[in-house]
């Protein structure tokens, strides 16, 4: 079959990074789609069972700090769009290995970068975060930046607060409050997230940055006791005793408010609340407690840092 286009996915076996995957090969059964991943700890394959006999669907297993593997693919394979979702993403973890963070996030995304320019692709769509704010690429390059709220919906790796609760609620344990200020986070459902990525590769301006947000906020402490309250079924007098304060990371920001229009302007805003977000993603976990069967989150770091780039 002769494919229209060709998609390259980094990152496509993470969370978020599956789910869009899973929704380009169904949307565009006539481009060719190929996942790109290392398949690190938080990468699982079981996330594209749904497509992984599609046609128009290829796995290739990789890192892209390698350069000679990452010019081959395009050197072969005729990439015409590029989603840069590939990326070590936990807050906690980067402070004990600074150092492997800043291969795969810096050096991976300048390897990635320097093949894509030079295969003049059409677009390269880098996902990124709230977190991190800077200038855009220079203008000669076809790149539109994303920067997202906390992502959040089944499949996520038990590092990130949501699964992380709700696994420990499931394992009779306290959900774990790093220190005492009033952090709170926006959360934004992964389909409304995949769909910004649609939007903004149909519709968004090559040289743009795009925030992907939601106006829905809420503290850790709260969404602590909303879980408590969906997977222990307490009364609201016992929800407390469910929690426990541990000591503050090193760095710790109160909350990342995003100004989402200049995405709105295009068309997208949010559609799933977050009363049925949180019952899909709860639901989902209670279904499936073994679809990460080598991991337990007491084995991870105990933060309620949730990133928003993919894993």
């Amino acid at each position: 079959m002769d494919f229209v286009k060709t998609v390259l996915v980094t990152g496509g076996a993470g969370f978020i990074g599956s789910h869009f995957v899973c929704s380009l090969v169904n949307r565009h059964p006539d481009w060719r789609i190929i996942n790109f991943d290392n398949l690190d700890y938080c990468s699982n394959l079981r996330n594209l069972e749904s497509v992984e006999e599609n046609e128009n669907y290829t796995f290739i297993r990789g890192d892209i700090c390698n350069p000679r593997l990452v010019n081959h693919i395009f050197a072969t394979e005729s990439i015409d769009i590029v989603f840069h979702f590939a990326a070590q993403t936990h807050v906690e973890t980067s402070f004990v290995w600074p150092s492997r963070y800043h291969m795969v996030n810096v050096e991976g995304t300048r390897v990635l970068l320097k093949e894509a320019f030079e295969a003049k692709v059409e677009k390269f769509i880098y996902i990124s975060t709230d977190e991190v704010y800077g200038e855009s690429l220079h203008k000669v390059f076809p790149v539109i930046i994303t920067r997202s709220n906390n992502v959040y919906g089944p499949r996520q790796y038990l590092e990130k607060v949501i699964p992380k609760f709700v696994s420990f609620l499931q394992l009779n344990k306290k959900c774990t409050i790093q220190g005492t200020s009033p952090q709170s986070r926006h959360f934004l459902y992964v389909d409304d997230a995949v769909e910004a990525f649609h939007t903004i590769l149909e519709r968004g301006t090559v040289g743009e940055t795009y925030n992907i947000g939601t106006d829905f906020e809420i503290s850790i402490i709260q969404l602590a006791r909303e879980l408590i309250k969906m997977v222990r079924h307490v009364p609201d007098a016992e929800l407390d005793d469910w929690l426990e304060f541990v000591p503050d990371r090193p760095v710790v920001d109160l909350r990342y408010p995003v100004n989402c229009e200049k995405l709105w302007r295009l068309g997208w805003k949010p559609a799933v609340s977050w009363a049925e977000g949180i019952r899909r993603t709860v639901k989902w976990y209670q279904e499936n407690p073994d679809f990460w069967p080598d991991v337990k989150p007491e084995d991870q770091p105990i933060t309620f840092e949730p990133d928003t780039r993919d894993q």
